[in-house]
């Protein structure tokens, strides 16, 4: 007998191949690896903040004063330079530089990393790092908690924080002078007149305000004898 048909052991198995690709795209697609990179949801955008608004890197601040005139020099850190260095508005020392500084007012900024081998003749100066020399600050010096000075140092206001280190003598400007005028008038001793024990001066017969003390009280003689 001829049948015409399909055999239902190949029936069977076609429906078995169908079930399997249903389950195959039915599957979630968090068990594929392959999905599981692919992020369909939007980033937040970060809030713009003041630190990320302020993208002027330090070489941009440097070369900004120096065009306008407020940085007059640099030495950067790992340059070396000798010589006189002179200048106006400001020198700042992050490197190592020996030789002579002087400026009638400009200011000197040593960095923590800087050193200095030199006299020093400024009107301000801000140190951070090491100078060998004195300093001579017409205006102010002011020594961070990392600073290390030795030699003599001479200005009318100095400011040391706690950590900074000097080695040298100090000679306050304003000080000295108040000193120098008090030596070119000094007291005279003699032209002082003491003081009694109700408050005038008396000028006792020996000149000398030590016998004031040794004198007796006076009394009234005349009330004594009614």
């Amino acid at each position: 007998m001829l049948r015409i048909g399909k055999n239902p052991k190949d029936q069977q198995d076609d429906e078995h191949s169908n079930d399997k690709q249903d389950a195959a795209y039915n599957t979630p697609r968090n068990n594929y690896p392959s999905y599981q990179g692919t992020n369909t949801e939007p980033k937040p955008v970060a809030d713009p903040s003041p630190i990320s608004a302020k993208a002027m890197t330090e070489s941009e601040t440097l070369a900004r004063d120096i065009k306008e005139g407020t940085l007059s020099g640099f030495v950067g850190n790992g340059t070396s330079l000798t010589g006189e260095a002179t200048f106006k508005a400001m020198l700042r020392v992050d490197g190592h530089l020996s030789g002579r500084v002087s400026s009638g007012s400009g200011t000197l900024i040593v960095g923590a990393n800087g050193k200095v081998d030199a006299n020093i003749e400024v009107a301000v100066a801000v140190i951070h790092g090491t100078i060998n020399g004195d300093i001579i600050a017409t205006q102010r010096l002011e020594l961070g908690r990392a600073a290390k000075v030795n030699g003599n140092i001479q200005t009318p206001s100095l400011v040391i924080e706690q950590g900074g280190v000097f080695e040298g003598t100090c000679k306050m400007l304003q000080m000295s002078a108040a000193a120098d005028k008090s030596k070119n008038q000094p007291l005279d001793a003699s032209s002082m007149k003491p003081i009694t024990a109700d408050g005038s001066t008396k000028t006792t017969d020996a000149g000398k305000p030590g016998d004031v003390a040794k004198q007796s009280p006076v009394t009234n003689v005349s009330s004594a004898t009614n």
